[in-house]
């Protein structure tokens, strides 16, 4: 990922995948909303996109095979399709299965929501993965890069946030943390996000809450954004991606770096 540009990463939060309790039945539907979606932010200027399982509530701590097998299809028809760099996000913290469809769909990137330490969720105690997924990465050596959460969102933490952020880099051997707000759409606390630069020797990204209204105050503070919800059609996550939205903010990103020393 070029961190020097800033990027701009877009969701592609999927529909319901199969086994999943909200499948309707429909997988063509999935794999066209989800191809809609990132030809869209493809086509608005979006410098990367993001593939999640968001649709599969209740998620499970970890996904099973049928989820792997239905993921990998969608994540390869994205592949096939648009030329930006793609990442992969398995909820609920499902890193291994995360770098396992990416190895195979030749992605560039991973999202781990717990990669070290521990979170209190939804889904119960969820601990971190960092091991396992560094054994992964031996055994299946590649250039996909691993973006770990640190005090994820939806979630209790009673870890310091420093201490947090150098267990998940020089422990949990993190390319680059994510900060994000406390919710799906919610945005940084900037303070945090300002500590988070200041400590951080790996890149820094926004994992949520971006906008057109706040990209200017985060701007000096990132290395990143990875953008969903304001960038849906009248700004609701469950909406298909609106292109004027999104080339709205792509318009954005584009002056700030130009006015940027």
């Amino acid at each position: 990922m070029d961190f020097e540009r800033k990027p701009l990463i877009g969701m592609v939060h999927l529909r319901s995948l199969p086994g999943s309790y909200l499948y309707d039945g429909n997988f063509d539907a999935v794999i066209e909303s989800a191809l809609r979606d990132a030809k869209t932010l493809e086509k608005a200027g979006f410098d990367a996109v993001m593939v999640e399982n968001f649709g599969d509530v209740p998620f499970p701590k970890v996904v099973d095979k049928t989820t792997v097998a239905a993921f990998t299809a969608v994540a390869k028809a994205i592949r096939d399709e648009v030329s930006v760099p793609l990442g992969i996000n398995v909820l609920r913290n499902d890193g291994i299965a995360a770098y396992s469809i990416a190895y195979a769909v030749k992605a560039d990137f991973i999202r781990v929501n717990v990669l070290s330490g521990v979170a209190y969720t939804d889904q119960g105690v969820i601990e971190g993965i960092a091991h396992e997924l560094a054994r992964l990465r031996k055994l299946l050596p590649s250039r996909i890069e691993v973006f770990a959460d640190v005090h994820v969102k939806h979630a209790v933490h009673f870890f310091d946030f420093e201490d947090a952020i150098r267990d998940t880099v020089e422990r949990g051997l993190a390319d680059a943390i994510v900060v994000s707000g406390k919710a799906t759409g919610k945005p940084v606390d900037i303070e945090k996000l300002a500590l988070a630069k200041r400590v951080s020797p790996v890149p820094v990204v926004v994992g949520s809450g971006t906008s057109v209204e706040n990209l200017p105050s985060l701007w000096k503070y990132a290395d990143a954004f990875i953008v969903g919800t304001s960038i849906k059609r009248e700004g609701k996550v469950e909406n298909e991606v609106s292109r004027e939205r999104a080339r709205k903010l792509v318009e954005l990103a584009r002056n700030l770096r130009k006015a940027s020393p």
